[in-house]
This record gives C-alpha cells, structure tokens and sequence, in this order.
C-alpha cells in the first residue's frame, strides 16, 4: 500500500488479487448478502486508491482497509436505511462437528440453520466482532485498531457476543 500512496498504481491490482476475498468473506458475513458485499469490496477497494494518502504505514495494512470497509458497510447500511441480515452458512458446515451418525447430515444441517438464526439475532456490534475473530480470524489487536478501541475491550465484547450467541443458541434450539 505504501507503494500505492507513493504513486506506483500498478500495485493496486496486486492488493485486490491478495485481500478481495477476505474482504468479501468479512462483508457477507456481515450483510449476509453477496450482491451487497460485492459491491461494498468494489467501493472499499475505490476509497483505497482515493484516499490512499490516509494510509501512513504505521498499523497494519489489513487494519486499515477493515476500517474502511466497516466504513463503507456502515454507509451503505444508513443509505439502505436497514441492511437486512440473511445468510447461509452451508458453506462452515465442517465447522460444526465430525460425528459418523446415519442421521449426521441432517443434524449438521439443523445446527447449521439454528446457528444462522442465532447469528442473525445477535447485534451488529456483537455479530462484527464475532466474524472478525472467529470467521476472519483476525487478533484482538488488529480488531481494536478497526474498531478503534483497546484491545481489553474488544475482549470484552467477544466475550460478551458469545455468551449471547450461545443464549439465543439454547434458546432457538429448545
């Protein structure tokens, strides 16, 4: 990126081939929505190039370009008035489990859909900070710098995301 700032524009491409995935990955996790994810990766890699003076080298490049993205979603969102949350999450299916049951598949795929509607309850502000730990599985670190809080607190609030991640868990699947 420091490149990028510095003028060689040919290194934009580069970036995008390297981060356009974990991008996306990040963004629907949060929207749910790939139309809308893909669109807000095009957008964020924009607001790179524009305000590519911005990035001074001292962080982490991808704390960076997390915070830009959060900053486009949280656009976008406001534009949209509500960002409607859906996903499918058929592709974490070999998160959940390894059992050898006859009736695996079929509990896999309900736990799946009872953690889709637990994941879809939880707040924006826990639901982000569960996808950037666990999904993107980024360090508190780099997450305190996109959230632009200290590293104890986001501790805190993943702490406190998975704790009510589990209570809407128990509670959906009773």
């Amino acid at each position: 990126m420091l490149k990028v700032r510095a003028g060689d524009l040919d290194k934009m491409g580069l970036l995008f081939e390297r981060y356009h995935r974990e991008l996306f990955g990040y963004l629907y996790h949060m929207s749910g929505r790939p139309d809308v994810s893909e669109d807000i990766v095009q957008t964020v890699f924009y607001r790179m190039l524009k305000y590519r003076h911005t990035f001074t080298g001292e962080g982490a490049f991808r704390s960076w370009m997390y915070h830009l993205a959060r900053n486009v979603l949280v656009d976008t969102a406001q534009k949209n008035k509500r960002l409607a949350y859906h996903h499918d999450l058929v592709e974490y299916a070999e998160k959940i489990g390894d059992g050898t049951a006859a009736d695996e598949p079929l509990q896999k795929e309900q736990d799946l859909a009872t953690l889709q509607d637990a994941l879809a309850s939880l707040s924006p502000e826990y639901r982000e900070v569960l996808v950037l730990s666990r999904f993107q599985e980024l360090k508190y670190e780099e997450i305190a710098r996109i959230l632009d809080t200290t590293e104890g607190a986001v501790k805190v609030r993943v702490h406190r995301a998975m704790n009510e991640l589990k209570k809407i868990y128990l509670k959906i699947e009773q």
